[in-house]
């Protein structure tokens, strides 16, 4: 068995960054599929290992620890190229993660969910618009941050870089041109450059859905 299990599916971003993350430390990990469309975070068993009823989900040993920012700090504390170097610099990944997480992130996945993934006959367009909306002011802030820097919160990439990007590999799917915003387009190509970098489709399970 693997040292690190991360309960997740292809299709979900936020279990994309943590998966990320051990993929790019060249970590001694396993993806654990959850059938999330089917009520796989909902059952029992599920349940009980995480009370949230949501993936990722990752298991260390006897520690069980649920929602991306959170697995995120934790495992940046056992591969240090991701953790900050300081007190300033751990202010910053902590303000960028929650940012990503109130602003970037939910906007972005709730509208690729509307768009790629909801029932047509459930999507409501006046809804839809909102979102874009949101996501759109959401991009233009970060894209304006890269303006002048390589990385989010220091001078190489950190666990804010691997937050902030976990849904914008999905651009088709959400529906936003990322050409617009040319300084994220250059960021993300860096991460994808990185040796060890996998599409989430590829890196964890789930994909295409049955």
């Amino acid at each position: 068995m693997a040292e690190y299990q991360l309960h997740c599916f292809a299709q979900s971003g936020n279990s994309y960054k943590p998966a990320l993350l051990l993929a790019l430390a060249g970590a001694d990990w396993e993806p654990l599929w959850v059938d999330f469309f089917n009520g796989g975070t909902k059952t029992p068993e599920y349940l009980a290992l995480n009370e949230m009823g949501e993936a990722p989900l990752l298991v260390h040993g006897d520690l069980r620890l649920s929602q991306s920012g959170v697995i995120l700090d934790y495992l940046s504390q056992r591969f240090h190229d991701f953790a900050p170097k300081s007190e300033a610099e751990r202010r910053e990944v902590l303000r960028w993660t929650l940012w990503d997480n109130h602003k970037l992130t939910s906007y972005i996945a709730t509208l690729r969910f509307m768009r790629a993934l909801m029932p047509a006959e459930k999507r409501d367009p006046a809804v839809i618009a909102f979102f874009d909306g949101r996501a759109r002011t959401a991009l233009k802030v970060l894209d304006n941050h890269l303006s002048a820097r390589d990385w989010i919160a220091a001078d190489r990439i950190t666990t804010a870089d691997l937050g902030a990007v976990g849904y914008l590999y999905f651009p088709d799917e959400f529906a936003i041109d990322l050409a617009a915003y040319p300084n994220i387009e250059r960021w993300r190509a860096a991460i994808a450059a990185l040796p060890g970098w996998k599409h989430p489709y590829e890196l964890m399970p789930g994909h295409p859905r049955g």
